[in-house]
């Protein structure tokens, strides 16, 4: 059996629950093989491995029959965990619940029993119905028409046939509306991965055009949960992608009432809405507005105590990357440098303990605001560690904006390290990287550009004139919003600030934020 499968297993039994695993054990007991059973010992032994090793396997059950046909023993092993997880699961999945109903119908269809089943149905179209599952409805509208269909329509009147098109009509409508939706957001969400907010107008077009789609579906009458989520979902991105923060809080803070106004849609669409309070609380944050982004947070921290389920761990690993993301940003963001230096240690724990259950976005991103934090409290070498981590990650290529910005990084540690014989070659291969990426804006390319001639001089008093040109320059590059987009991966405006005044960058960064927030306090 490949790598590929044998990592499966063992990747499905570590992402099961205390309480998957206690139903699992209840049902393998229930089909033992000799005096033991053989699943639930190879079970316990992969739950406990750190890393699968089937050397060790073979070593601890020497001898033992199973291991004769291993790859067919690890086949069945899977598929009880799975049958088990259905089982499980069975009861707390409407749409499992919905499933099973259907099914039930077609058994009793089957022997004739058409009053029967269509008892059935109508129970299931009234869950069904009030879930807003037109998929499903149009599943089991068809049954129904079967049974009709078996009966020489002598159980139905002309009304109930042309109620019954009508209502096919509006699931049909509700369900290709839903569709529309989730191939404009998917298609907005690929761009944004792919490029990051824009920096250019062509990217602002590319988004342009996504968003004009969207006017064009829109028909608010009947909208339910997700087509209304999704609205709003929709243009929140896109206001975040054109940088336009104001209207971007404005999407986001309508889904957060949206939500708010129902617990059962916070209970039943708990990642959704930890999702929004996480952007909202980034977004609040970034333009000024103190006090919002705090009260937000403190949802955020509470949320798991609002949902029917036990602390599992998709919800730790959530507000793991969550929480440690927005914290170590926000403190960055403020200029509390020495504070953020704080959380690393919590941060590089959860990655060891978490590591490759948190997506590579998320990974890369901590990774990231590590290296900014080393940066900024001036532990150069430290910072250039977790630059080179990330530099070295071959599947990072799609996420343009932080490998570019990495890159900048990377200068300016040399820069601090005085490692001056390192730069030729690192500007060389920045530079290569972002124009093969179409990503050389005139903020890197202007800092750049100043590099080279702070490399070539010698003198002192030279280099801090330099210092002062770059920073005039940038000053001038950022008033132009698409171009300080950069600054949300680093001030590099605050930086050269501080080199050129003989300042501490903390302190540049502290007043600019409180400058801000009263700003936004007095408007």
């Amino acid at each position: 059996m490949s790598k590929k499968v044998k990592e499966s297993l063992f990747e499905l039994i570590k992402s099961l629950s205390k309480s998957e695993k206690r139903y699992f054990k209840l049902l393998a007991s229930r089909h033992t093989i000799g005096e033991e059973n053989n699943y639930v010992i190879l079970f316990d032994f992969i739950e406990k491995q750190l890393e699968y090793d089937e050397n060790l396997i073979f070593e601890k059950f020497k001898g033992e029959p199973f291991l004769n046909k291993f790859s067919i023993t690890k086949k069945r092993l899977y598929d009880h965990i799975l049958n088990a997880l259905d089982s499980f699961h069975n009861t707390t999945s409407i749409e499992s619940q919905l499933y099973k109903m259907i099914h039930s119908a077609d058994i009793l269809y089957d022997k004739s029993l058409y009053e029967q089943s269509k008892t059935i149905l109508r129970s299931a179209e009234k869950l069904a119905e009030k879930k807003n599952l037109f998929n499903v409805l149009l599943i089991i509208k068809n049954k129904q028409k079967k049974i009709y269909e078996n009966t020489s329509y002598t159980e139905i009147s002309k009304d109930e046939i042309d109620l019954m098109y009508s209502t096919d009509i509006n699931y049909h409508n509700q369900s290709l509306l839903y569709d529309k939706l989730w191939n404009i957001k998917s298609q907005l969400f690929y761009l944004l991965s792919n490029k990051g907010s824009s920096r250019s107008q062509l990217d602002i077009q590319d988004f342009k055009n996504i968003i004009d789609e969207l006017a064009a579906t829109l028909d608010h009458d009947n909208w339910y949960f997700e087509t209304h989520y999704l609205f709003h979902h929709i243009y929140s991105a896109y206001y975040f992608a054109v940088n336009d923060l104001e209207n971007c809080y404005k999407h986001l803070i309508e889904n957060i009432t949206y939500f708010e106004s129902n617990e059962v849609y916070i209970k039943n669409h708990s990642n959704k809405y930890f999702s929004i309070l996480t952007n909202a609380i980034f977004v609040s944050d970034k333009i000024g507005f103190r006090k919002d982004s705090i009260q937000l947070f403190h949802k955020l921290k509470e949320l798991p105590h609002k949902l029917d389920s036990d602390n599992n761990e998709d919800i730790q690993i959530k507000l793991f990357s969550s929480i440690s993301s927005l914290e170590i940003n926000m403190l960055l963001q403020h200029g509390e440098f020495q504070e953020a230096s704080k959380l690393i240690g919590k941060i590089k724990s959860g990655l060891i303990t978490y590591d490759e259950k948190i997506t590579i976005q998320r990974k890369i991103y901590l990774q990231y605001k590590i290296a900014v934090t080393y940066l900024s409290i001036a532990e150069y070498s430290s910072a250039l560690k977790w630059i080179n981590i990330i530099l070295n990650n071959k599947s990072l290529d799609q996420k343009e904006d932080v490998f570019a910005y990495t890159q900048i990084l990377s200068v300016l540690v040399h820069i601090e390290l005085n490692n001056y014989d390192l730069l030729n070659y690192t500007i060389k291969n920045t530079l290569r990287f972002l124009k093969s990426r179409n990503r050389l804006f005139e903020p890197e390319k202007a800092f750049l550009t100043f590099v080279s001639k702070l490399r070539k001089s010698k003198d002192i008093f030279e280099k801090e004139f330099f210092w002062e040109e770059i920073h005039s320059e940038l000053k001038e590059i950022y008033k132009d919003t698409n171009n300080a987009v950069s600054l949300d991966y680093f001030d590099l405006l605050s930086w050269t600030e501080a080199k050129y005044k003989r300042k501490i960058f903390q302190e540049i960064v502290q007043s600019k934020f409180k400058m801000k927030s009263e700003k936004f306090q007095n408007s």
